[in-house]
């Protein structure tokens, strides 16, 4: 599934549509350079989702938890800041995603070994004309 975005309205108008391709996999890569939009689709996702906190980018605190307006939680992981795997053992990356809730991932590839094999890929880049490209793939 493959999206061009110009701005955060079609972001909006997108997300249940990526939502919809999930199907039942809670744990979703985030793909992308610095600054390409991940946590602005993550916001916007956990909208749809239901969340109504102002949802922000974990990267000091490494995961953030929100609560959906139908008592689902959504856990939003910023991986950047990690040096290692342990790291992310440390703080007991199983119970987020082996809970059966959505956990929303930046930097993935921090924890190449500890991803579980149920996931969907969000693969986001800039073009040309600083239009987002999405890619979504199961």
């Amino acid at each position: 599934m493959k999206f061009k975005v110009t701005n955060e309205v079609e972001l909006t108008e997108i997300a249940p549509e990526i939502i919809a391709f999930f199907g039942e996999k809670k744990v979703i890569l985030f793909r992308g350079e610095m600054g390409v939009g991940k946590t602005t689709l993550i916001k916007v996702l956990g909208k749809a989702l239901g969340v109504s906190d102002n949802m922000s980018s974990p990267t000091f605190s490494i995961v953030n938890e929100y609560e959906t307006n139908d008592n689902s939680t959504v856990y939003h992981f910023d991986f950047y800041r990690l040096n290692t795997e342990e790291e992310a053992l440390d703080f007991g990356y199983e119970d987020y995603f082996y809970s059966g809730n959505f956990c929303f991932i930046e930097w993935p590839e921090k924890i190449p070994n500890l991803l579980p094999s149920q996931i969907v890929q969000v693969n986001m880049e800039l073009d040309l004309d600083n239009n987002r490209q999405i890619t979504v793939v199961s």
